[in-house]
């Protein structure tokens, strides 16, 4: 059989792309055919044995292939198992009893609390039921108003046994177009469902023993309520936390956007180096009192024992810290190294780090879709393939004075971080669409400072919990330099999502930058990189457009894109106090998109779910120009924008208003000048309306219209109103789409924005009927995720054309009110209109 380093990297290599094919799979594999595989990996590893005296290479590839088919297999029968242990949707939204231990930190947010519950029974009504052993629950409200608790903060710590009324729901986020995938991150750390805290008089949670379970997270909470306690600054206390412990949520979001822009965030959280340097410190420390006993050494040669000694504090930091993937690839290497020098053999380090992300891999499969595994595993490999600084050093007069040897360091140093910061830059515009320019001054100046003083005080304070004020000390500095270099014009560059070729030709040009090659070859490094720095974006052609309703839950936002223009109309909600839709879902979608700007922002009505993430929006790409329904005075309407500082101009919404953009009409139906003048309106009553008029399709934008809007826009426009693509009304209200409306603007797709199982009860089963019946497709944002219509009209929705296997589906429908359509298919042709008389009840919302 093929040994030694060839043998362990090439099993590495296949087990990594097996489990990666695994991990592209809409569907997993039929039981029957993964235990095939799983066989068929096993013959072909004992058939390397085989060819191993024939031919090396056959017997590696053989290897490499029963590796690959192991890794495929592996992951899929995890899946599988974890997959069964997703809440049944019989369950979703009943009133559920449930007794459990929290698991991990709570953490306290705007409004409430965040905890998982690792649960242990559940009751329904009396009955015994399953849920998910691991739930991600909100205890929100005000506790003033919380009988359970008389008025005080909930009592909620790690480790606690409650009993909890509860109602659950099936992992389920948004899914947008290179956004943030929420229901990976769920599988990943094995959630099967999230719900809240349904505290009533008659139901109230019940604490039932106090420190019964997870002693690590029990200490780690010990440890951030003393960090807090110390530093009276919470953002410093926060990055000391993180340091110390890796409770990242700690961070404000402030704090994020700030070591997000100055390429830092690497070292706020425990990375890789913090790990190497706890392992070396106390290397250090047991080799010196190691080699004080002549005895021990005669038991085991002190080198080792340091070794085994910084291992052991490795993992102990890394669990303490959570044990994310630059902590587990850092761990496995070590282990790696001691394992190998304990047995005499010293391997290759690209080797030793294809081994370890085998067992990264091994022990979590999802982790190869993260940034960090590749952001981690390739910082290592990009200094493999620069010719390590550590070789050069050691090439170097052993008997040079500390000047020469802190010389050679700094310049060590200095090209470690011109490596990384070169290096990593494709693969971080590849996954994040931006770089920071600033970023190599910021580290320049944070890690060493972050390194060499924060976290050792920030581990020390475990110790001794005045060192924790010091360290807070040094952050607020640290922060007051990383906040100078963050508001530098430009400090961020941002490019749009590239095409594969684009992203390939940027990874290679990244690795010649740094590869010591002839310079010649090294020159091509920015012409292969320009595409991805500066991607090619299409556009529609003149007289065309593009449509992109956003999933964002219970909420308005939709982007219209002609050739040189973007309209959006309204913002989604917000969330929470320091979240809404346009922070966490618009701006990415905007740029991976590639928009530089907005040329108009249409904001239909004042209501939360439409103007939420206006501020946002505001605050983070230039606007030209807004139109809106809002009241003269309203906040949003004097809000900065952007680096411009001050308001765009605004303009009322009027029906009459038109443009023309690229050859693509837009016009203004409501509100009419009248109804401003009336105080009595409701917001609803004010929404504008707006519909655009390509050469191919047309769309029909409503905002929260109710019955008598439509009648209004009925008698006054009447066949003018027909549109391919209609936002229905009030997110399928009862209030709303009425049977005349619908006959008149007769749409091939209704689109709702609505959020999963909303509490508004939206879309209302009798609307989505009403649709149907004339055979209208109507496609549901919690269904189908952002629904897209291209510029020639075909349609995409986002959760069909983007999904894997561990994504929520409801019985593969994707479509409410016609299962045989969804975005794939040919919408239908135009319906013909129901008669006007048909008996159709419009109840109150």
């Amino acid at each position: 059989m093929v040994g030694g380093a060839t043998g362990a990297a090439g099993v590495a290599f296949g087990w990594l792309a097996g489990t990666g094919m695994q991990l592209q799979q809409a569907e997993l594999l039929l039981p029957a055919t993964t235990f095939a595989l799983l066989a068929s990996g096993l013959i072909a590893a004992a058939a390397s044995l085989r060819f191993h005296a024939a031919s090396h290479t056959v017997a590696l590839v053989t290897l490499m292939l029963a590796s690959a088919a192991l890794g495929f297999a592996s992951t899929d029968l995890r899946a599988a198992w974890r997959l069964q242990h997703t809440l049944p949707a019989a369950l979703e939204g009943v009133d559920l009893w449930v007794t459990g231990t929290v698991a991990d930190l709570p953490r306290a947010g705007a409004g409430g609390l965040r905890f998982e519950l690792q649960a242990e029974q559940a009751t329904a009504d009396g009955t015994s039921v399953a849920v998910p052993a691991r739930l991600s629950l909100g205890w929100y409200g005000d506790p003033a108003d919380d009988p359970a608790f008389g008025g005080s903060e909930p009592a909620l710590r790690a480790g606690q046994r409650w009993r909890l009324p509860l109602r659950l729901r099936q992992p389920h986020g948004s899914f947008n177009p290179h956004g943030f995938d929420y229901e990976l991150y769920l599988f990943e750390r094995g959630i099967g469902a999230v719900g809240t805290v349904r505290v009533r008089p008659d139901a109230l949670p019940q604490l039932l023993q106090d420190g019964a379970a997870h002693p690590l997270a029990r200490l780690r909470e010990a440890l951030r309520d003393g960090i807090r306690t110390r530093i009276a600054d919470p953002a410093a206390a926060g990055v000391v936390a993180a340091l110390a412990i890796g409770d990242q949520a700690s961070i404000d979001r402030a704090g994020w956007d700030v070591f997000r822009t100055t390429g830092v965030s690497h070292l706020v959280s425990i990375s890789g180096l913090h790990v190497t340097m706890v392992a070396w410190l106390v290397g250090v420390l047991v080799l010196r009192l190691w080699r004080q006993s002549p005895a021990l050494m005669l038991w085991l040669p002190a080198p080792q024992a340091a070794r085994i000694g910084g291992l052991v504090a490795a993992v102990g930091y890394a669990a303490l810290a959570g044990f994310g993937v630059p902590a587990q690839r850092t761990v496995g290497m070590i282990a790696t190294v001691v394992l190998l020098r304990a047995a005499g053999l010293r391997w290759p380090l690209l080797a030793v780090l294809l081994a370890t992300a085998l067992v990264v891999t091994w022990i979590d499969p999802w982790a190869l879709m993260q940034p960090g595994f590749w952001l981690s595993f390739g910082a290592v490999a990009l200094l493999l393939a620069s010719e390590p600084a550590q070789f050069r050093a050691a090439a170097g007069p052993t008997e040079d004075g500390w000047r020469q040897r802190s010389g050679r360091a700094l310049r060590a140093g200095l090209r470690t971080q011109v490596i990384a910061t070169i290096g990593l830059a494709p693969l971080t515009l590849v996954f994040f669409q931006q770089i920071s320019v600033v970023g190599f001054v910021a580290n320049l100046v944070a890690i060493p400072l972050v390194t060499l003083l924060i976290t050792p005080l920030a581990l020390a304070g475990m110790l001794l919990p005045p060192l924790w004020s010091v360290a807070g000390w040094l952050v607020q500095g640290l922060m007051v330099v990383l906040q100078l270099l963050a508001g530098w014009p430009a400090a961020l560059w941002t490019a749009a999502v590239a095409p594969p070729w684009a992203m390939a030709a940027g990874l290679l040009g990244g690795l010649l930058a740094i590869t010591p090659l002839p310079w010649r070859l090294r020159l091509l490094a920015m012409p292969l990189m320009l595409p991805l720095l500066l991607p090619p974006v299409v556009r529609p052609p003149h007289g065309a457009f593009e449509l992109v309703a956003a999933d964002i839950g219970q909420g308005t936002a939709v982007l219209v894109r002609t050739r040189q223009h973007l309209l959006l109309f309204d913002t989604g909600p917000t969330y929470s106090v320091d979240s809404d839709a346009g922070g966490r879902v618009l701006l990415p979608l905007l740029r991976a998109r590639g928009e530089a700007r907005v040329d108009r922002l249409m904001l239909s009505h004042r209501d939360a779910d439409h103007v939420g993430g206006a501020a946002a929006v505001l605050a983070g790409i230039r606007v030209d120009a807004i139109s809106s329904s809002l009241a003269d005075g309203h906040p949003l309407l004097s809000a900065p924008n952007g680096s411009a500082g001050k308001p765009p101009p605004h303009q009322r919404c009027l029906a009459g208003q038109q443009w023309d953009w690229d050859g693509v009409r837009f016009q203004v139906l409501q509100p009419s000048p009248l109804a401003y003048a009336d105080p009595a309106l409701k917001p609803n009553a004010m929404s504008c309306v707006l519909r655009v008029q390509g050469e191919r399709h047309s769309a029909l934008l409503t905002g929260d219209i109710e019955a008598r809007q439509e009648a209004a826009l009925v008698a006054t426009l009447g066949d003018a109103l027909r549109s391919d693509f209609l936002m229905v009304p009030h997110h399928g209200s009862r209030t709303s789409s009425t049977a005349d409306f619908i006959n008149t603007v007769q749409p091939r797709v209704a689109v709702v924005q609505a959020a999963y199982r909303s509490r508004f009860g939206h879309p209302a089963p009798d609307v989505v009927a009403r649709y149907a019946v004339r055979g209208i497709a109507v496609v549901r944002s919690d269904t189908c995720g952002a629904f897209g219509v291209d510029a020639d009209g075909g349609q995409r929705c986002e959760r069909d054309a983007a999904r894997r296997y561990w994504h929520w589906r409801r019985d593969g429908a994707q479509v409410s009110g016609s299962d045989s359509a969804t975005a794939s298919t040919i919408p239908p042709p135009r319906p013909q209109p129901i008669p006007p008389n048909e008996a159709t009840t419009i109840h109150a919302d």
